[in-house]
């Protein structure tokens, strides 16, 4: 038998072990006749081998009724062989057994999901910043509904540009240091914004941070959905937490959005910003993603496929298209609410200032509803219920179009926060089931980067139509956006399973 210093990860079944033993090397056994499993023993339930204690690690291997693997070590001064039990996969996709499942593995488990949720909590803060402010930039600047959704343009381009490049810089850099580098310049464009600079620059500080979230989404996104345990209860917490930025955000922009120095805000949120980075840096060390994840994991989702072209392997599923444009849809129609519905509220409904808490209301909704309705998601199916939770959408938005009040406007608007609250995380639950393993990491922040330009386009959409209808043309575009949903929803559901491709 010809060692080599790799895992070989066969199976060798006991009927076979006998074979498999006969190759050894003499000098690995203490007697040549020591190659038949009678010759073996029993003891405290391992199975022991009789061979040279010298060439075997830990003198014991683990005997199951599924059989062995096996693998090969090397050092520099010998050849070691040992023996692994298998029994610790199960046979459902790979994922660990729960015997297999360590308490420390669980602990990494809750330290990561709880990093890179801090981190879609800023980037929920950010979406959640711009609606209650909205009307001060305006009066500030001076500049009507077009010029001020410039600012949304602006992300859009970064947010785009930051999707594409973050599949090379995955390759190149890694997680770890694609993560602290978009924290980083998250902060350079919050120190930017801070002090309100000429409107040109606010731009410039809005495209840089579009860039910055871009890469820390579609990296977060992929990492967790690549655990393999919990996937569904992470994700929606993950972007249950991003929902509660989204829902801190406007309650404290409220604040600032009635007082002088509106834009010291941002110094708040460049403080957010100075945390994420240093928490990213001080876990995650700028390491690499594979060095973190289980081992089957991550090399079948990242390393295996370094050597190939990740964009073309990506570009070349349908299945991934479809859930890029339906994430883009569905954070635009997200963003466009929170954004917009304070300045409607003002407009039409004569709020005051202090309708800025609508905006919270939406996203305190969208929070809840990625954690209350997760039984429901499991009951009725996550496929199913986009639908239902989508027509109910539709229903409570034509009330807001329709119905004149005030407080019952708010509470509609609540309301459809908690019924589009599960979708995001549903649809990359979705690629995770049907994406092809080797690239599913890719895709996901692929789908992830470039959905998120979704927040930047529907949102500029509505403000350039404002400018010539009114913003009452708010809530026809909500019901158009909400109807597209179902569309590219029913291209997802029919679309065939990619995994055996």
């Amino acid at each position: 038998m010809n060692c080599r210093s790799r895992h070989i990860g066969r199976r060798v079944s006991k009927n076979d072990f006998t074979t498999r033993l006969s190759q050894l090397p003499p000098q690995m056994s203490r007697s040549a006749t020591a190659t038949r499993a009678t010759d073996t023993s029993v003891a405290n339930g391992k199975l022991s081998l009789g061979l040279d204690p010298r060439y075997i690690e830990g003198n014991s291997l683990a005997s199951n009724g599924n059989g062995l693997e096996m693998s090969v070590l090397q050092n520099t001064s010998h050849r070691v062989t040992a023996y692994k039990d298998v029994n610790s996969t199960s046979r459902n996709g790979g994922e660990p057994a729960p015997s297999a499942v360590t308490a420390s593995m669980k602990r990494n488990d809750r330290l990561y999901l709880a990093v890179l949720s801090w981190s879609l909590f800023v980037v929920g803060w950010n979406d959640g910043t711009l609606g209650p402010l909205l009307p001060r930039i305006q009066e500030h600047y001076n500049v009507g509904f077009i010029v001020v959704s410039s600012l949304f343009i602006s992300s859009c381009v970064s947010f785009i540009a930051g999707a594409v490049a973050n599949v090379h810089l995955s390759d190149k850099l890694g997680f770890g240091k694609v993560m602290a580098g978009g924290a980083a310049l998250q902060i350079a464009a919050y120190a930017i914004i801070a002090p309100a600079p000429p409107f040109p620059f606010m731009c410039l500080g809005y495209a840089m941070c579009g860039f910055a979230l871009a890469l820390q989404d579609a990296q977060a996104n992929a990492f967790i959905a690549s655990i393999p345990r919990n996937a569904s209860i992470n994700m929606g917490i993950l972007h249950a937490v991003y929902g509660l930025g989204a829902f801190s955000a406007p309650l404290v922009a409220t604040q600032f959005a009635q007082r002088p120095k509106w834009s010291f805000h941002f110094l708040v949120s460049l403080g957010i910003s100075i945390i994420n980075t240093v928490v990213l840096v001080a876990v995650f060390k700028l390491k690499r993603q594979e060095h973190f994840l289980p081992e089957e994991t991550a090399s079948s989702s990242n390393t295996e496929i370094i050597s190939e072209n990740k964009y073309k392997k990506i570009m070349s599923q349908k299945l991934v298209h479809y859930l890029a444009a339906f994430i883009l849809v569905y954070v635009g129609t997200e963003v466009t609410i929170g954004g917009w519905i304070v300045t409607y509220l003002i407009e039409v409904r004569g709020g005051g200032l202090s309708s800025g808490y609508v905006s919270s209301g939406f996203f305190g909704g969208l929070t809840l509803g990625r954690v209350a309705l997760l039984w429901v998601n499991k009951k009725v199916g996550e496929k199913r219920v986009v639908y239902l939770y989508t027509v109910g959408a539709i229903g409570l938005e034509l009330v807001v179009w329709l119905v004149p009040n005030l407080i019952g406007n708010a509470v509609a608007v609540s309301i459809v926060g908690v019924l589009l609250g599960p979708l995001y995380p549903i649809c990359l639950n979705v690629a995770a089931e049907l994406l092809p393993q080797s690239i599913l990491s890719g895709s996901i922040g692929w789908i992830a980067g470039f959905g998120q330009a979704g927040s930047a386009i529907f949102p500029f959409i509505t403000g350039a139509m404002a400018s010539k209808h009114g913003v009452k043309v708010l809530q026809p575009l909500i019901v158009a956006m909400l109807g597209l949903q179902i569309v590219l929803w029913a291209l997802v559901t029919r679309s065939r399973p990619a995994r055996a491709e």
